[in-house]
């Protein structure tokens, strides 16, 4: 099979890197400086044992392949804002011996939130949720850093909405050959979601810095509860946090690299890049979403979607604001509500 990486970045670009390592065809799909990076370079992959290089085809979009093989499989791993123009640009690619890429081809979802597959679904057959624990930096151009060990990450794969089949287990066996585990869940959705409430916390890092202090765990928590009784009231189950724990064990420990700090999460490096995009609406902003579906209120997680959202548009700084500010206006937000019922 040959993989081709649709989003180069953090994810995309390590699974890639790895995929190639072990011997496996693959395509790096990414846009501006990094595609130029990877083309003049090569990818330069940072992990615990060193950095290494591939050099690697790499296209801007599919008009540069012509017509996709049998045998290729799509993993998508661009940030969700991106996944519509993503998925426009691929689905209609025709494909070597009769029909087009939505309808023939695996398509794998490497990203956060839930919304990704959902949207896929709408253009895709084969669609594939991948829950992504793959603690990775992408910051510079050409430059992904890796920092897990002695495994890179844990890749739980499972068809969406729900099930598994024979190719997805020989695409888990080629990960688990590449420094992955990849274990096939009928019900991969139970990860994702606990990924999800995880991730609600990636608006706090962004905005006011680690949440590795008191303050910033206690304001996570307030976060994540608002996640949890949301999730309760809409009937979706999640795994827990012992089942996690028990999942990955010491699989996946962060190693520094030649002194580098990983610096922070997807979101917060979604900001030092200055893209001017992130990936709130579909972490916090499935929190508020599933809150008015079912009569909860949110107003943490709405503050931190509107936050994010705002440091984005206007390239505010990761960690720009004070932890202390940030919770002040946390306050605030329960306050308010606290009126209105």
């Amino acid at each position: 099979m040959r993989y081709i990486i649709i989003g180069a970045g953090a994810v995309g670009g390590t699974v890639g890197g790895r995929l190639a390592q072990g011997g496996h065809e693959v395509v790096l799909v990414a846009r501006g400086a990094h595609h130029e990076a990877l083309r003049e370079g090569g990818l330069r992959l940072r992990v615990p044992e060193g950095e290494l290089t591939y050099r690697l085809p790499v296209v801007d979009g599919p008009e540069r392949l012509g017509a996709l093989r049998a045998d290729d499989v799509l993993i998508l791993a661009v940030k969700t804002q991106d996944s519509t123009a993503a998925l426009e640009s691929w689905g209609p690619v025709p494909v070597e011996g009769g029909g087009t890429a939505a309808e023939r081809l695996p398509l794998l979802c490497a990203q956060n939130g839930v919304e990704g597959q959902r949207l896929a679904l709408r253009r895709f057959r084969h669609v594939y949720g991948v829950c992504v624990w793959l603690p990775s930096t992408f910051v510079e151009p050409g430059v992904v850093l890796a920092a897990g060990a002695p495994l890179t990450g844990i890749l739980h794969l499972g068809r969406h909405p729900h099930g598994a089949d024979d190719l997805l287990r020989r695409i888990a066996a080629d990960l688990e050959k590449c420094h992955f585990e990849a274990p096939v869940a009928e019900d991969v959705a139970r990860w994702q979601y606990a990924k999800l409430l995880g991730n609600l916390g990636n608006a706090v890092e962004a905005g006011g810095g680690p949440v590795d202090s008191e303050a910033g765990r206690a304001l996570y928590a307030r976060v994540r509860a608002e996640g949890e009784a949301v999730l309760r009231a809409a009937g979706i189950a999640y795994a827990s946090a012992e089942e996690q724990r028990a999942a990955r064990g010491d699989k996946v420990t962060l190693v520094p690299l030649d002194g580098a700090p990983r610096g922070g999460g997807s979101s917060w490096q979604s900001l030092t890049r200055g893209t001017g995009t992130i990936e709130a609406d579909y972490l916090n902003g499935e929190i508020v979403l599933l809150g008015r579906l079912h009569g909860v209120p949110t107003p943490l997680n709405e503050l931190l979607q509107r936050l994010a959202n705002r440091f984005a548009r206007e390239r505010r700084p990761a960690g720009s604001m004070p932890l202390a500010e940030l919770t002040r206006l946390a306050d605030e937000a329960d306050a308010g509500f606290a009126k209105l019922s």
